[in-house]
């Protein structure tokens, strides 16, 4: 609970690497200018990838990060409390890629008890529960659980305690596929498990894709190629990325729609998308569900303008 008695909503927030100065002047922000932003709001994660990762999967990243960069990145986040959560969902992954040097120095270097995976191919999972038992595991949207029954076996998953006494449960966070963020009847009977559900607040795809899945392979192939491919046969490449056409999704949750949700069912996890996605309309969504409403121009200002004082161009 948030000091004024509501409950404490935790937001996970895209792109540690891409957005980097962005997401640490939010994180600044709302420790420096409380009383501007929404009572009981805190950080809970920031996900993505450093460039380069073959288990990367969600959205293809390319390029090449340093270590002492790696070692910067992470504990600038950890030093702010602040988990790093690597987006490990790569569905085209075999054992022959679990050696890779740089995704296993990537977990190596952020091996400190404080931070997360997101996963999505046993392969892969059984290998990071097996090397790295200290990061806790999420189960990803990518793995596109929509119906009742399967998203309450992924949460009621059990794994052999690292002791080898006894079970836990898999997953410290499901995260709920977009087309369930409405249907009442399943946020009624998932409401036991409430505070282990992340629901994707801001989803830019349009409802029930059936393509989804097939774009998720054409980016984890893209990764594992190091190419970018030719398009994605994707309705929304037709339309520019832009916050207020976000709005207009059916999967769309508003900003006072999540109060809702977290007192009527207790769903105190929110994801914001932007893997991908222009720096503005993330900061646009950042201002959206963070700030009170009346200081929402104010404080893109402000970011704005401390942005520009670290050299980044929106």
């Amino acid at each position: 609970m948030s000091e004024h008695g509501e409950k404490t909503i935790y937001w996970h927030l895209p792109g540690f690497s891409v957005f980097f100065y962005l997401n640490q002047v939010i994180i600044h922000m709302m420790a420096d200018h409380p009383d501007m932003f929404r009572d009981g709001y805190k950080v809970g994660s920031v996900y993505g990838t450093f460039p380069g990762a073959i288990w990367n999967g969600g959205r293809a990243v390319f390029g090449i990060t340093s270590h002492g960069d790696m070692e910067k990145v992470i504990k600038t986040y950890n030093d702010l409390k602040v988990p790093v959560r690597f987006t490990w969902t790569n569905s085209l992954i075999e054992e022959k890629h679990l050696n890779d040097t740089y995704c296993n120095l990537i977990m190596e270097t952020a091996n400190n008890g404080m931070n997360q995976v997101l996963v999505n191919t046993p392969v892969l999972e059984d290998y990071l529960r097996k090397n790295y038992p200290g990061f806790k595991f999420i189960s990803s949207t990518t793995k596109r659980l929509t119906s009742l029954d399967d998203v309450k076996a992924e949460l009621d998953k059990e794994v052999s305690s690292i002791s080898g006494g006894g079970t836990s449960k898999a997953y410290y966070l499901v995260v709920l596929d977009y087309d369930l963020n409405h249907d009442e009847k399943c946020l009624d009977e998932l409401a036991c498990y409430a505070d282990r559900i992340e629901i994707l607040a801001d989803e830019i795809c349009f409802a029930n894709c059936p393509k989804r899945k097939a774009h998720y392979r054409d980016e984890s192939l893209m990764q594992l190629r190091f190419e970018k491919g030719a398009p994605f046969d994707c309705p929304n490449k037709n339309t520019k990325p832009d916050f207020k056409e976000c709005m207009k999704r059916p999967a769309f949750i508003s900003a006072d729609q999540v109060t809702e949700y977290a007192n009527r069912w207790g769903y105190v996890n929110f994801k914001l998308v932007g893997r991908g996605l222009p720096m503005n309309m993330v900061l646009d969504s950042y201002v959206y569900f963070l700030v009170k409403e009346e200081f929402r121009d104010d404080m893109h200002d402000k970011i704005t303008r401390q942005l520009a004082k670290l050299g980044v161009k929106m």
